[in-house]
């Protein structure tokens, strides 16, 4: 790859070898170039508030990404600069997967070009999945640039979740391919960031990465901004109890739990209280709405598409019980399932299946289910409906338990530190917090936060979900 020449101006960006990343000298406005392929940014949450965390410590971001339904080429949200291609069509098949690949990376390498000539990065950070990113950072590598993995998913154990364990010489070779390009992955990073300490493992282990250079940051939610508000979806729900699934609709994902639940809730233990809205968008969304259907559940379950922040805080707040409906596969039991730390943003109590990481992220503000038991996932979700104590008592720690352990201002440091590291700027400390900030007062979309300080005015809310009267 030949870039275009660097433009004049004051700026150091001196070029370094591959052994000397702990010395790099950059301006003081370093310039990070971040790239995903897996969801359009802004709507990549983890993506977006590692963009507001760098520009807020100074640092001045691009990113490249995919379109979204209506998203232009090019945009400036809060400062971030976001570049887009057009994606590739669905892919169908190994080739297909193999095309959407070399398509996307292509793109990807001409728009890093495009970025460069607007004004030259220092770091680049790419996101999986595809693990392919790793040979653009090679030749990136050649100019100094710098190259962070932002380690969000485990691809050969989601082919394996997919297609079960490699059999066949076809199989075998896709496997290995997956690990391959992982290990290169894993062996081009200057630094690592894994979502959980399961990923970190992997990161040591098969990756072969020095524990120095891993950092552990989760994918939290900023409760500051995520929190519960007055939601008009609460005085004109469809059913006194409300229940919610947030998330992308892939074959992984087993949304279609969500609807046997509905299924057995409503025509065989007869409750008509209860109502499902399934946020979210993915590849299996059309044949979702086509088993809603066939099931008779379209009076009693709505698919709201795609879904932005401010449609998850009307939702999540006038919900009453968040479905987490993952199986226990290779990858989903060692991966952070997001919607479990939203959920607990908004006070939700929620059901899952028992999965390694989920245990950590929602301890006693989840009812763990025995994986794959949709029956036994019915009688849990029915417990929460029929006891207000318990949806209070777990309502109130889910929201305790992100706040304290699991919020993104925490997450935001440790990410911050891996840049100041690599960049060699002088790190500052973030402005604290008053307790003010979690009183009322209103949300950008002009809704009445709740007041987290007010003890039973929050109680009374949890159990309600209704406006004061």
């Amino acid at each position: 790859m030949r870039p275009a020449d660097v433009p004049s101006g004051g700026e150091d960006l001196t070029p370094v070898g591959e052994g000397a990343c702990d010395h790099v000298r950059v301006s003081a406005e370093t310039h990070v170039l971040i790239i995903v392929q897996n969801l359009p940014v802004p709507l990549d949450r983890r993506v977006w508030l590692e963009c507001q965390a760098l520009t807020a410590h100074g640092y001045r971001v691009s990113v490249i990404c995919p379109k979204g339904p209506g998203d232009p080429a090019r945009q400036t949200i809060d400062g971030v600069e976001i570049y887009k291609y057009r994606p590739a069509p669905e892919a169908e098949g190994a080739l297909g997967y193999l095309a959407e690949f070399v398509y996307s990376w292509a793109r990807t390498a001409y728009l890093s070009l495009v970025v460069w000539r607007h004004r030259p990065f220092a770091i680049i950070q790419a996101c999986n999945p595809p693990d392919t990113y790793w040979a653009l950072a090679r030749l990136w590598k050649v100019r100094g640039v710098r190259f962070i993995f932002d380690h969000h998913d485990l691809n050969p154990e989601l082919f394996r979740s997919r297609f079960g364990e490699p059999e066949g010489a076809a199989r075998r070779l896709q496997y290995r391919g997956l690990l391959w390009l992982e290990r290169m992955t894993f062996r081009t990073a200057d630094r690592v960031i894994s979502t959980n300490d399961s990923y970190k493992s992997v990161a040591l282990t098969r990756g072969g990465v020095a524990d120095h250079d891993v950092t552990v940051v989760r994918s939290c939610p900023d409760t500051r901004a995520m929190r519960p508000v007055y939601s008009d979806l609460a005085a004109h729900k469809p059913a006194r109890f409300a229940l919610a699934y947030l998330g992308i609709m892939g074959p992984q994902d087993r949304v279609d739990v969500v609807l046997d639940v509905m299924d057995e809730l409503v025509h065989r233990r007869g409750r008509q209280d209860v109502h499902a809205w399934v946020l979210g968008f993915g590849d299996c969304y059309d044949d979702l709405v086509r088993r809603a259907a066939e099931l008779d559940l379209e009076s009693v379950v709505t698919f709201t598409g795609r879904a932005d922040k401010a449609m998850i805080a009307d939702y999540l707040s006038a919900a009453d019980v968040g479905l987490c409906p993952d199986p226990k596969t290779p990858l989903n039991d060692v991966s952070t399932m997001n919607k479990t730390m939203e959920y607990m943003a908004y006070c939700l109590p929620s059901v899952a299946f028992d999965l390694v990481e989920t245990r950590v992220s929602g301890g006693d503000a989840v009812l763990y289910v025995e994986p794959g038991d949709a029956g036994g996932f019915a009688d849990a979700v029915e417990r929460l409906l029929d006891d207000d104590a318990l949806r209070l008592q777990m309502g109130l720690e889910a929201r305790r338990r992100v706040a304290s352990q699991h919020d993104w201002q925490a997450q935001a440091t440790r990410y911050l530190a891996v840049y100041d590291e690599l960049s060699g700027t002088v790190p500052t400390l973030p402005a604290a917090e008053g307790v003010g900030a979690l009183g009322p007062g209103m949300d950008p979309n002009g809704r009445r936060y709740v007041d987290l300080t007010d003890d039973a005015e929050l109680n009374r809310f949890v159990v309600e979900r209704t406006t004061a009267s």
